[in-house]
Formats: C-alpha cells, structure tokens, sequence
C-alpha cells in the first residue's frame, strides 16, 4: 500500500525536513509539496491525494481555514509550532498533530497511525449487490453490476449505467466508499470506473459502452497497471 501525501508548509526548511522523512517510509509517496494553502487548494482541485502534511498558519489562508471549506478533504497530520490549535485540529479529525521541530521519530509515529488508518479502510467489506439512491422525490436502485462509471458535479453524482444515468446529491467520495475497491478504479478526480466494464483504452481517455472518460496524466501509469494488469496480449 502507498499513501499518496503532500506536504503544505510556507518555510522552504521545514518542507524539505519532512520532505527527507518521507522519503525514508516506504509506504508514504510524496506527490507534491505546496508553499500555501492556497496553492494547495488548487492542487487539490486537480489531483487525489489521501494525506496532507499541513502547516497551520501560513499567509493569506490558514492550513484550518481551508480544511473547512473542504467538502471531502484528504485526512490530515499538522505540523506545526503552535500548541493552541490542537482541540481545534482534533475537532477536524486529523489523524495527528506534529510540533515542530519534528523529530523523525515522532513523524515515523505518526506515518504508521496514517498507515493503520488506510489498512482499516482497505479491509474488505460484505460485498453488497446494491443500494438506493434518491433521485429526485424517488428512490432508485443501483446495482452495483450495473455501473459503468460515475461523475462527480459539485454537490451532485451522475451514476451511468448501459439503461440509465441517475443524478442524485452525494459526493463521488461517498460513493467510493460503498463500492469495491478492487472493481472500481478512479482515473480522474471527478470520475469512478468500473474495470471491468472498460471496452478500449486510447491516450489519455476510456472508453465505456459509447462513453468516454479521462485520465489523469499524473496518474496514467498507475491506473494502466491497474487496468491491464497481466491482461494485455504481445507479440
């Protein structure tokens, strides 16, 4: 398993510290690093990542400002100098708050509390062969067999099966999480695909039953493997 982390802090020591630890966990990838919340807002619109290392005060926009106007963040472990944001971080539900100087030993401690966290998540659940969704004043149903992929819009999804397209107001996030990780990849930040309902693979798009959807192109080699894995024929 790798965790897929970006570190947030405006002073360029403390970035390349934590920077250096990273590199010494295996199981942490470091996808990018972001001189301001700002920045890493914009990166955020852009990319999935599943933990921020985040500094909290920082100029224009604090690390805790914009974790709150975040619908579905990444989970989060502060590095900070400050003591006094603690209840407000754990309030937030990060996963641990390092005081700076950090030393790597607390910094290993806190990259296994991530690394327990994500094996929890990644535990295989019931399978479950469907489930309803509110779709204007109705309730619909979903089978999961059915999906071909799902769009995320703002507050909305657009689930699209070969029969039908359902829109309905959840995040793509919270659809993820009642799918099975091992049937379902996500190639773009606004996109969840079935696997096994991928008819053709050209650049940078899928193709599904007449649809397309993109690929990230900071991601196209690790969602290839997970596609094709040993399924691609050669000469």
């Amino acid at each position: 398993m790798k965790i897929r982390c970006v570190i947030t802090d405006d002073e360029p020591y403390a970035r390349k510290g934590l920077q250096g630890y990273i590199g010494q966990i295996d199981f942490l990838e470091l996808v990018s690093t972001c001189e301001s919340a700002v920045e890493l807002n914009t990166f955020l619109k852009q990319e999935q990542v599943d933990l921020l290392f985040l500094d909290i005060e920082m100029p224009y926009l604090s690390g805790i400002d914009l974790l709150k106007t975040l619908a579905n963040p990444p989970k989060v472990i502060f590095t900070t100098a400050y003591e006094k944001y603690a209840v407000q971080g754990y309030e937030l539900e990060v996963l641990d708050y390092l005081l700076k100087p950090v030393s790597f030993d607390r910094f290993m401690r806190a990259a296994n509390k991530a690394f327990d966290y994500f094996s929890l998540q990644q535990q295989v659940k019931p399978q479950q062969e469907y489930f309803f969704v509110k779709v204007d004043n109705k309730l619909e149903k979903v089978v999961i067999a059915d999906i071909l992929f799902a769009e995320g819009m703002e507050n909305y999804i657009v689930i699209y099966t070969k029969e039908k397209k359902l829109i309905t107001h959840l995040t793509l996030k919270m659809l993820q999480e009642r799918l099975p990780a091992d049937k379902f990849v996500q190639p773009h930040k606004s996109y969840l695909v079935a696997v096994d309902k991928i008819d053709a693979i050209e650049g940078n798009t899928l193709g599904l039953s007449g649809y397309q959807v993109p690929v990230s192109r900071y991601q196209k080699d690790e969602i290839m493997q997970r596609i094709l894995q040993d399924k691609i024929l050669k000469r």
